[in-house]
């Protein structure tokens, strides 16, 4: 029996109709490490972790798992979480309207003769709560706490299901720094207590900072397994270059800017909160694009960068909106959506699964639903030109799917944000509004939206990009406007950009001074 690996997985191959998405994939995971698994979007490494944990059962691919020293056959992600091994997937899988103490124990309830020991049931939550570092009551529900939380609380369902080997599938994608770092450290403190994680992640800054070994997937095979304790150093740069297949010397392409007339002002903008009406998100906000410009909008969370987007396209954030737009030098009202989209504005939302894409219709309806007055007529959309449209966007973005006829929840994270960027790029908008346009994608996809954002300057419309990650905006932005508490404290031009330069003014309180 092998005892330094808890886990190994031998020529693991899984063929979904028309795509191999595994060919051969081998994996071996020593006991007690945090081991990361990268690759670009479609690599497979969701794939592998669901075969891994039984959500496809033995018998729908070849190979064979191995968990120690035994061959497993798990028919499904029971017969895995018997075994210690727990999967914490990028969504979620907690209900919102249960409290923390009942999704920890769902399906798994502490109960006698079918009656839950109420009682029994809290007092284990707070244990594990205590575990994972959470002040929380057992009692809360999970809507009322933010998404840093609700991963410890799924981390604390694992425990509390006698976890031995945690898979955490882009565990901090959603969070901010300091949850981040949270999080990492709780696996830090999980491996010293012998409990074996992999983790995916494309943030290879935390891969570097916290893996004892990573594994590289490209186009579904095995590329390579790196020591990151080795005589020879692993940087993100030798990571990608097993990634992409080639090295990456640069994350940003090069772009000279040819920036011509003012094409959208905010001025004095100032919004309220929708429930909270007294309190502002957005405080007398202004701030200027023009065409062939890329701007920047930098904040921490709750700054209000996301409130000001929504709130300019069609009003759909907040209350009490009040402050002048101007397109093209013209005042303008933008009262609703489709007033917005009539006026040449466009918002790709950050939040692209829930609020960007129909995720159970096609790559064709998905890219034509933002602009189909421009394919109907007389109320009737004509399917042919729908058909060529999306087919175009299929080859100018290179999304990658065989066919426009695929579900948008089929693609891989990268691939969906072009069919977002197709949806509104087709209704041909002098503005474009891009928020968090990267999230959760690779590095050699994030290059190929980052050449979408250039093109699109190149042909003269005003983008804006909102991001959390500072090295984007100053690689890819020609100015940056830097937001704190709803207010724009800074304005910082592509020369003079440095993150303690920009943190500077994103730190800034209402009195103007740095927190």
């Amino acid at each position: 029996m092998d005892t330094e690996h808890i886990l190994e997985m031998r020529g693991i191959t899984k063929t979904f109709p028309g795509v191999k998405a595994l060919a051969d994939v081998t994996l071996a995971v020593r006991r007690g490490e945090i081991h990361a698994i990268c690759g670009e979007n479609g690599a497979g490494k969701s794939t592998l972790m669901k075969v891994l944990s039984g959500i496809y059962p033995h018998g729908s691919y070849e190979g064979d798992i191995v968990l120690d020293g035994q061959v497993q056959e798990f028919r499904g992600i029971r017969d895995s979480e018997r075994r210690g091994i727990v999967i914490i997937h990028q969504e979620l899988a907690l209900s919102p309207y249960l409290s923390i103490a009942e999704n920890i124990f769902l399906g798994n309830e502490r109960a006698e003769r079918g009656v839950v020991d109420w009682n029994r049931t809290n007092a284990e939550a707070a244990r594990l709560l205590g575990r994972v570092g959470l002040a929380e009551r057992p009692d809360t529900r999970v809507s009322d706490i933010g998404v840093g939380k609700q991963q410890l609380v799924e981390i604390a369902k694992a425990l509390s299901k006698e976890v031995r080997l945690l898979i955490l599938d882009e565990p901090t994608a959603a969070l901010n720094d300091e949850d981040s770092a949270h999080l990492l450290g709780l696996i830090e403190g999980l491996r010293s207590e012998g409990i074996t994680s992999i983790i995916i992640s494309h943030k290879l800054n935390e891969i570097e900072a916290i893996a004892d070994t990573t594994t590289i997937l490209r186009d579904g095979q095995t590329v390579e397994s790196l020591d990151m304790h080795g005589d020879d150093p692993v940087t993100e740069e030798r990571i990608i270059r097993g990634m992409v297949g080639r090295p990456l010397d640069h994350r940003f392409p090069e772009h000279t800017p040819t920036i011509g007339e003012e094409v959208l002002r905010i001025e004095d903008w100032t919004v309220h909160h929708p429930v909270d009406q007294a309190r502002k998100v957005v405080d007398r906000a202004s701030l200027t694009v023009r065409r062939g410009e890329i701007v920047g909008l930098a904040g921490l969370m709750g700054a209000g960068r996301t409130e000001l987007a929504m709130s300019v396209f069609g009003r759909s954030y907040g209350t009490g909106i009040s402050g002048r737009l101007y397109k093209d030098g013209r005042e303008i009202t933008a009262g609703s959506v489709q007033q917005a989209i009539a006026h040449g504005i466009a918002y790709a939302t950050e939040d692209r699964k829930r609020f960007g894409l129909n995720l159970i219709d096609t790559v064709q309806h998905n890219v034509s639903s933002a602009g189909l007055d421009r394919l109907s007529r007389r109320g009737v959309v004509d399917r042919e030109t729908e058909l060529r449209v999306a087919e175009q966007y299929r080859k100018e973005l290179n999304i990658r799917t065989p066919t426009v006829a695929a579900l948008v929840g089929k693609l891989s994270g990268g691939n969906q944000q072009k069919v977002v960027l197709s949806k509104w790029i087709y209704t041909d908008p002098d503005v474009l509004i891009l928020d968090e346009p990267t999230r959760g994608i690779d590095v050699g996809a994030k290059y190929e939206i980052y050449t979408i954002i250039n093109r699109l300057a190149d042909e003269g419309k005003g983008v804006l990009v909102i991001s959390s990650e500072l090295p984007e905006l100053i690689g890819v932005c020609d100015r940056i406007y830097a937001l704190s508490q709803g207010r724009v404290t800074g304005e910082v031009a592509r020369a003079d950009a440095t993150q303690e330069h920009l943190m500077h003014f994103m730190t800034m309180d209402k009195d103007g001074i740095a927190r």
